[in-house]
C-alpha cells in the first residue's frame, strides 16, 4: 500500500454543481430574509418620513404651509440645533418648536430663556406635561386623553381663530393661570390652543394641542390653512425648528450617556430573547453526549476512498506523523500473524522484531527503523517509507 495515489486529486472533491445543490436553500433563505428586512424597512421609514418638515411633499410634511407663506412674503428657515434657533429668535420672528418633546430639560429651559422678552412669537406644537411647563410656564396639559372629535370650534375672541372658523386642533388640552390669556377649540372646557401674550416685550407663545393644521394632507381641510397661515404668518420671518438628536446641546459633561442608554428597553429585552432563542436552538440541535452508537452506513463506501480522504486529511493538516504511525501500525497487524506471533502482540517491539528477525534472517536493526523508528521529515521521506513498508511485507509473504 502506498500514500501516492492519497496525495492525487480524486473524485471526491465536490464539483460546482454539488457546492450550489447544497447552499441554494441557505441562499435562497438568506435573500428572502434581506428582501422581507428591506421591505419591513421601507414601510416603516413611509410612516413618519419627513413628518411637520417644512421641506417634505409627503401626507405628513409641511411644504404646503411653508410655499404659502412664502408667497405672503414669510421666509421660512429650518433649523436642527438650539444654538440656531435662540441666534434667530427676535421680534420679527416666530419660532416654531415641531417636537418639543424631543428637547431635554436643558435644552427646554435654554429655549425658554433665548425667547422670552424679545418680543417675537414661539409656536409649540403638541408639548406634553414636562415640556409646556418649561416652556410655557403657567401652562398645564391635561393628563385625561383628549375627545374623540379633532375638528373643533373657535370659541374664542382671538381674531385669528375667529377669521379661520373650525379647525382640526382637538389633540392635548391645556389649562393656564394666566388671566389674559385667549383660550380657544375647547374641547371638554378645557382649550386646545393657548395664547399667551407676553406683556413686557409686546410677544406671545402659542400652544398647539395637535399639528394637524400643519400637515399637507390635512391643509385643505376645515379652516386649517386660514389659522396656520395666521398664526406662522405675523412676523416676516419664520424659524422651524426641528430638534435633533445629535444636537451637541443635548448633553452636559456630567450627563453623558453610552449607546446602551440612548436605545430604548423594548430593543434590550428583544436582544436578550434572540439570545435565548438562540441557546435554546443550540441545545436542540446539539448531539446528546453519550457513547457513540454504531450504525449501518446507508451505502457501502470503497476502502480506496476511504483511505484517499484520509490521505487528503493528513497532507492538509501537515501530520506526516499521524500518516506514518498509521502506516506502520497496519503493517504490524498484517505481518504479526504470518511470524507467528498473536495480533494482541503485533506492537509489542521485544515481541515482533525477534520473531520477524528469524523469519526473514535479516538485521533486527534494521526492522527497529523501519517498524518503530522516527517520523518522516517531509513527503518524499514519507512516501519512500510506504514504499519500505510494502516490499518488507511482499517479502515476509513471500514462499
Amino acid at each position: 500500500m502506498t500514500t501516492g495515489a492519497a496525495l492525487s486529486s480524486t473524485s471526491a472533491s465536490p464539483t460546482a454543481r454539488q457546492v450550489w445543490t447544497r447552499a441554494r436553500d441557505i441562499a435562497l433563505a438568506a435573500v428572502l430574509l434581506l428582501a422581507a428586512a428591506v421591505a419591513l424597512a421601507v414601510i416603516r421609514s413611509d410612516t413618519h418620513h419627513g413628518r411637520l418638515d417644512p421641506r417634505s411633499a409627503d401626507p405628513e410634511g409641511s411644504r404646503a404651509v411653508a410655499e404659502l407663506l412664502a408667497d405672503r412674503g414669510v421666509s421660512t428657515r429650518v433649523v436642527t440645533t438650539l444654538d440656531q434657533a435662540a441666534d434667530a429668535v427676535g421680534p420679527d420672528t416666530t419660532l416654531l418648536v415641531a417636537v418639543p418633546d424631543l428637547l431635554t430639560r436643558r435644552q427646554q429651559t435654554l429655549l425658554r430663556a433665548s425667547f422670552a422678552g424679545t418680543g417675537g412669537r414661539a409656536v409649540l406644537v403638541a408639548p406634553g406635561a414636562a415640556s409646556v411647563a418649561r416652556l410655557a410656564p403657567g401652562v398645564t396639559a391635561d393628563a385625561a386623553a383628549a375627545g374623540a372629535d379633532s375638528t373643533l370650534a373657535p370659541d374664542c375672541a382671538l381674531p385669528a381663530a375667529r377669521r379661520a372658523g373650525s379647525a382640526d386642533t382637538g389633540g392635548v388640552r391645556y389649562s393656564t393661570t394666566h388671566r389674559n390669556a385667549d383660550e380657544c377649540y375647547p374641547s371638554d372646557d378645557l382649550p386646545t390652543l393657548l395664547r399667551v401674550p407676553d406683556t413686557s416685550e409686546g410677544g406671545d407663545t402659542l400652544v398647539l394641542g395637535a399639528p394637524d393644521i400643519l400637515l399637507n394632507d390635512r391643509l385643505d381641510d376645515e379652516g386649517n390653512a386660514s389659522l396656520a397661515l395666521q398664526l406662522l404668518g405675523s412676523r416676516p420671518h419664520l424659524v422651524w425648528y426641528l430638534p435633533s438628536l445629535s444636537d451637541a446641546s443635548a448633553a452636559t459633561p456630567d450627563e453623558q450617556r453610552s449607546l446602551f442608554d440612548l436605545l430604548p428597553s423594548g430593543w434590550l429585552w428583544g436582544t436578550l430573547q434572540l439570545f435565548v432563542a438562540a441557546a435554546l436552538a443550540a441545545l436542540w440541535r446539539a448531539r446528546r453526549l453519550g457513547p457513540l452508537v454504531p450504525e449501518k452506513l446507508p451505502v457501502v463506501i470503497r476502502a480506496s476512498e476511504t483511505v484517499e480522504g484520509r490521505a487528503r486529511l493528513y497532507r492538509a493538516a501537515n501530520a506526516r506523523d499521524r500518516a506514518a504511525a498509521a502506516l506502520r501500525s497496519t503493517t504490524r497487524t498484517r505481518l504479526a500473524p504470518l511470524t507467528g506471533v498473536p495480533v494482541t502482540q503485533a506492537h509489542a517491539l521485544e515481541t515482533l522484531l525477534p520473531a520477524l528477525s528469524a523469519h526473514l534472517h535479516g538485521d533486527g536493526q534494521a526492522l527497529h527503523a523501519l517498524l518503530f523508528g522516527p517520523p518522516p521529515s517531509d513527503d518524499a521521506a514519507l512516501i519512500a517509507l510506504a514504499d519500505r513498508l510494502d516490499a518488507l511485507e511482499r517479502e515476509v509473504r513471500r514462499p
